[in-house]
């Protein structure tokens, strides 16, 4: 397995493109409790490289680790999988 192939990936919605080449995305999680069995849910906030600024506020994106780019860029978009609407 190369390195490209381990990293890790993620699909969140975008909640900011203000700023160049940046995004703000938002990825939420779900796991059951493991003593109460209850479904937790969630959420981490990513910054992430956006090259083209082609992402807008409401897609649903998929971004992948990446070598650090900025202080608090370390991940880059790949691709939009869903516009919004």
């Amino acid at each position: 397995m190369s390195d490209r192939q381990r990293r890790k990936s993620r699909v969140g919605v975008v909640t900011s493109d203000r700023r160049d080449r940046t995004i703000s995305v938002r990825v939420a999680t779900s796991y059951k409790h493991p003593r109460y069995h209850k479904v937790v849910r969630k959420t981490r906030l990513y910054h992430v490289h956006d090259q083209d600024n082609d992402a807008r506020t409401g897609d649903t994106v998929r971004i992948v680790e990446t070598r650090p780019i900025s202080r608090q860029k370390r991940w880059r978009m790949t691709e939009i999988l869903e516009r919004a609407k």
